[in-house]
């Protein structure tokens, strides 16, 4: 197998923040979430790809959820991926048999955790193996409300974790989270409700109006007269900045300093980033995931944009500026189209952020098709662009999810 096809679906705890990823992974483009043919060699490409990073840098400190079949479970690869680290997921596919259960009680031994993926019904296979069970996953799509409880009460026999898959409205969320499931996952939640017309509120604003002025390339003093209006801001902002820049000799303490030594972009950086950050009290869970997703986007285009134009440094930075502003109106809740004329960008990026039109538009929406497991149309766009193959763009895809976990965990340092 040439190339490796791989996929990261957010896990939720019931207050909406993240807890997890599935971390999925296909055996081809037409294949939907699971390893089918020739499985052993499947997994040792997938445990090759995550280990070019190693998963702790994809998932940092959550548990990655990965899809498991027989044959993989059976595979001693499968060690070679970080206990601590993985919930190894058995597929409704694999049929419990002896053999599948000495397996699994060794993989228990070992330290590794253990998930039934797609449950609906408790059948005789499953309740053999339920004893060595760590979560079970339950189709809460395919399921009425009476056949759900009917499930959830024959399940208290065992100490298992409950979460709740498929959930794709948030009538179907908030019964999860009144039934008292431990975690939740779902397109509800990894396509996050675009809420309009909702006010903005004074951090984010300020944080809007900083970014203007770095845009523009503003007089150092003139983005300090605006922190002045938000003290709390220029302090988290300093910090941040420290945090990040730790190697050098002395402390960052004024935003014309970290100008100077960050210069303009790096600082429009963490601005933009900071606005998915800010005010996660009032709703972290959703700026959690949506901090997470436009990291990776921003980092993405930007590699997209060093392998098509390698010397071209102003368009690698407007390719990052396009991936992270991505998902401001959903974060803010106003349209896109006025976003941009309050930033007042370029056309080529107002056209990719506003109607995905243009060289970086298409860019953008091959990294959306990928986020949405669209792998004929990503393979299509890929091609059309004509100079980045499918293996090297998941490449690109973890390189990028592992810098935003760490752009992640700075911000979370930085914040206590």
């Amino acid at each position: 197998m040439n190339e490796v096809y791989l996929g990261r679906l957010p896990i939720l705890d019931n207050k909406q923040n993240v807890v997890a990823f599935e971390l999925l992974f296909r055996s081809n483009q037409q294949n939907n979430a699971t390893v089918t043919n020739n499985s052993s060699a499947s997994a040792n490409v997938i445990i090759e790809a995550y280990g070019e990073l190693g998963i702790e840098n994809v998932i940092g400190k959550r548990r990655g959820f990965i899809k498991v079949d027989a044959q993989l479970l059976m595979n001693d690869a499968i060690f070679t991926l970080p206990r601590k680290h993985v919930v190894l997921e058995i597929l409704r596919s694999v049929e419990i048999n002896e053999q599948i259960i000495h397996r699994c009680s060794f993989l228990k031994q070992k330290g590794y955790q253990l998930a039934l993926s797609n449950v609906i019904q408790l059948n005789k296979q499953y309740r053999y193996i339920m004893p060595l069970i760590n979560v079970v996953k339950i189709n809460v799509n395919a399921l009425g409300v009476h056949e759900l409880l009917s499930l959830l009460k024959e399940l208290k026999r065992w100490p298992v974790l409950l979460l709740a898959e498929k959930v794709e409205n948030p009538e179907v969320a908030r019964r999860c989270i009144a039934l008292n499931f431990q975690m939740l996952q779902g397109f509800y939640f990894a396509k996050p409700e675009i809420i309009s017309g909702k006010r903005i509120d004074p951090t984010k604003l300020s944080l809007l109006k900083l970014l203007l002025l770095v845009v523009k390339d503003s007089e150092a003093s003139e983005i300090e007269n605006e922190l002045k209006y938000q003290p709390g801001l220029s302090y988290n902002l300093m910090r941040i900045v420290n945090s990040a820049a730790s190697g050098l000799p002395s402390k960052i303490n004024s935003i014309k300093r970290a100008i100077m030594i960050l210069g303009r972009k790096q600082l429009q950086r963490w601005i933009q980033i900071l606005l998915y950050a800010a005010n996660k009290q009032k709703n972290g869970g959703t700026s959690n995931v949506l901090m997470q997703t436009a990291s990776v986007r921003g980092k993405m285009l930007e590699l997209i944009a060093v392998a098509d134009r390698p010397h071209d440094k102003n368009h690698q930075d407007r390719a990052f500026m396009v991936g992270v502003l991505s998902l401001l109106d959903t974060l803010l809740g106003v349209e896109m189209s006025k976003l941009v004329e309050t930033l007042s960008i370029q056309k080529d990026m107002s056209d990719a952020l506003v109607a995905r039109r243009g060289y970086l538009g298409r860019q953008l929406q091959l990294i959306e098709t990928y986020e949405k497991g669209e792998f004929e149309k990503t393979s299509t766009i890929l091609s059309e662009m004509g100079f980045l193959s499918f293996n090297e763009f998941t490449k690109m895809e973890l390189e990028a999810a592992a810098w935003a976990n760490r752009i992640s965990e700075t911000i979370k340092q930085a914040s206590k």
